[in-house]
């Protein structure tokens, strides 16, 4: 930017900020920056209503949105626009952005209207008849030469011209030194604010010397002059007079046509939201009904409270226009017949009638939603309780064969899938019920939980039906274990299977064979469950079945009679000592014939023993087994794995 250019822009910013300031001080209102504190649209709305002497209406006081300052900027052009100001290339988004250039423009043009254009002389324009009253006024001056708005004020002797031939009490002409510029110019601005009560609205450094002063400025700056000396006081007063009618009556016109779009456009609102309620329907959900008691809560919050204070807004207006007309003794101003305040009221009383209709509706509608879902939720969860009764009644009273019960089970076992989807839809209705905040039901005691719980208690139940039975036919077919044995395998089995899979993983399995007394390092115990196991379970990581479990455990007691476990048994008999007494033998629980049998049989001990034991007979139970396992190693036996 040029530094010419620069300098006028921020002598204008300034002019026109102590302008702006002279018009709202009346408002106890003061800006800084008139670009930054005019783009809220709410000092140009003061400044208008000022100038005006009118007020624009509802506005947004204290904007924090962009579209707010929109509006506000926008109301305040459509006035200016309304008072039929010429302004070019003006827009809403200049004045909210802070378009220094538009902005001073737009003062400008404000000026020009309210501070200048009054000013007129022999049919000239404004700024001409400003001109010639100044060159009338300091023709006379030796010196002082007015040709314009610029250059011919830069030495001060101008301003000191005018204020001699209006009020030479204040200031001596002659004994000015005209070569004093700075000097002379604040002596007239000093008087001129001072005595004369005209606003400072240019500095010196502004004008003084300046190769060319801002000419909007100086306009600006001496039309105040011009409106303190004018001796035309009494016309330009009647002059505003007539133009303040004028503006009056433009005012009370605009002011009809707004009352007649208002209530229009409310009376169609009112009847648009009548007919709405009155087509309106319910889907027979839950969630419809509460999103349409949702709709209606807001529509009392906002919507409604807004027709209140538009209904309310209107009436005053159209008191204002009756007002307004009566003061200056014109014709009454009458609404048409569709338009007035009396149809609002008859359309206002029907909507709130028609308000309190879809009031109870949606109420009812509610209710009678809640008490379907209790009702539903009730019977199905009532024929949901009986069945699992029904169910719990069959297995209890199972009788008969192993076959025919397995059978019966099988079959109560292939209802359970059913359920589980029934169990999905009361779980469903549950969750409406929820949403509905439905917390008591008088048609039923059941609730969700319980009904899933007594259903894992069937199923649970069946599920060990059903093994038990595949395990007593397993049990069945085992000849070869005596009953207490079976009913031990079994105990041990059901105790380890803690998932009632009717299987044993391997650290069960392992459990499972130490408490019986079979004991294994963790590689062999390892071996013996994928041995167990087989490798078709082994793929499909199922574990050792009940059937399995027993046979092994029988292939384990069918092996107890080898030489090595009866040695192995002797071992624990004498608690590992290298001999046996009798009384370890007896403490054994070992038959009293058999006792007799091995004293006679087994050779004596001639090694160390323990003091406990000094005086009694000890045997030598391992020479014993060593010449039987001798003994069967040497007899012929039949080929086996090839030998020969």
């Amino acid at each position: 930017m040029l530094a010419v250019e620069k300098h006028w822009i921020n002598v204008q910013q300034k002019t026109f900020t102590k302008w702006l300031n002279d018009k709202l001080k009346v408002r106890r209102i003061f800006i800084d920056d008139l670009v930054v504190d005019l783009s809220d649209g709410v000092i140009l709305i003061h400044l208008l209503e000022i100038l005006g002497g009118e007020s624009l209406g509802r506005y947004a006081s204290k904007p924090k949105l962009r579209v707010q300052k929109f509006e506000n900027v926008n109301k305040s052009l459509d006035f200016i626009k309304g008072r039929r100001i010429q302004m070019t290339n003006i827009g809403a988004e200049d004045v909210v952005d802070g378009n220094r250039k538009i902005v001073l423009g737009l003062i400008w043009t404000l000026i020009l209207r309210f501070t200048i254009s009054d000013i007129n002389a022999e049919g000239m324009t404004a700024k001409a008849g400003l001109l010639l009253w100044c060159q009338r006024k300091t023709a006379c001056y030796e010196g002082v030469q007015v040709r314009d708005f610029s250059t011919s004020w830069n030495d001060g002797l101008a301003f000191c011209a005018l204020l001699d031939i209006h009020r030479p009490d204040l200031i001596d002409f002659d004994a000015l030194d005209k070569k004093d510029h700075r000097g002379n110019m604040k002596l007239a601005f000093d008087i001129a604010s001072n005595e004369i009560g005209i606003p400072d609205l240019l500095d010196v450094d502004d004008v003084c010397d300046v190769a060319k002063p801002d000419e909007k400025s100086l306009m600006t700056y001496i039309a105040y002059w011009f409106h303190a000396f004018s001796q035309l006081e009494r016309v330009e007063n009647a002059g505003r007079r007539v133009e303040k009618f004028i503006n009056n009556m433009h005012g009370a016109w605009e002011m009809q046509n707004s009352y007649e779009r208002r209530m229009k456009e409310l009376l169609r609102l009112i009847a648009a939201q009548r007919e709405e309620w009155k087509t309106a329907s319910f889907e027979g959900t839950y969630k419809d009904a509460k999103e349409q008691a949702h709709q209606f809560s807001l529509y009392k919050r906002n919507q409604k409270r807004q027709w209140v204070a538009e209904k309310s807004d209107l009436a005053a207006l159209l008191g204002n226009i009756k007002t307004k007309l009566s003061t200056y003794r014109l014709k009454p101003y009458e609404p048409p017949a569709e338009l007035s305040l009396e149809v609002c009221d008859e359309q206002w009383e029907g909507l709130t009638r028609d308000e309190h209709e879809r009031s109870q509706l949606i109420n009812e509608t509610i209710r009678d939603i809640k008490n379907a879902l209790r009702r539903s939720f009730a019977d199905k969860a009532n024929d949901f309780a009986l069945t699992l009764k029904t169910l719990s009644l069959a297995i209890s009273g199972l009788d008969g064969d192993v076959e025919d019960q397995l059978a019966h089970v099988k079959r109560l076992n292939d209802n359970l899938p059913p359920l589980d989807a029934f169990l999905d839809t009361i779980a469903a209705l549950d969750e409406q019920c929820a949403e509905a905040n439905i917390e008591e039901n008088d048609w039923t005691t059941y609730t969700l939980d319980e009904l899933s719980y007594e259903l894992s208690l069937v199923k649970s139940s069946i599920s060990k039906k059903l093994a038990f039975l595949d395990n007593q036919l397993v049990a069945r077919n085992m000849t070869n274990l005596t009953p207490i044995q079976l009913e031990e395998f079994e105990s041990v089995f059901r105790h380890f299977d803690r998932d009632s899979s009717n299987t044993l993983l391997e650290l069960e399995f392992s459990a499972a064979l130490a408490s019986l007394g079979l004991v294994y390092d963790e590689e062999e115990m390892h071996q013996v469950y994928l041995e167990t196991c087989g490798p078709a379970r082994l793929a499909q990581n199922a574990g050792v079945s009940f059937e399995q479990f027993i046979h092994f455990m029988v292939s384990v007691v069918e092996d107890q009679n080898s030489a090595e476990q009866v040695l192995q048994s002797f071992r624990e008999v004498a608690d590992g000592k290298p001999y046996v007494t009798e009384l370890d033998l007896r403490h054994s629980l070992i038959p009293d014939e058999v006792i007799e049998h091995l004293v006679q049989t087994m050779p004596p001990h001639q090694g160390p023993d323990l003091q406990e034991d000094r005086d009694l007979p000890k045997y030598d139970y391992i020479s014993f087994m060593g010449k039987m396992m001798e003994y069967n190693q040497t007899q012929p036996h039949a080929p086996a794995n090839g030998d020969s």
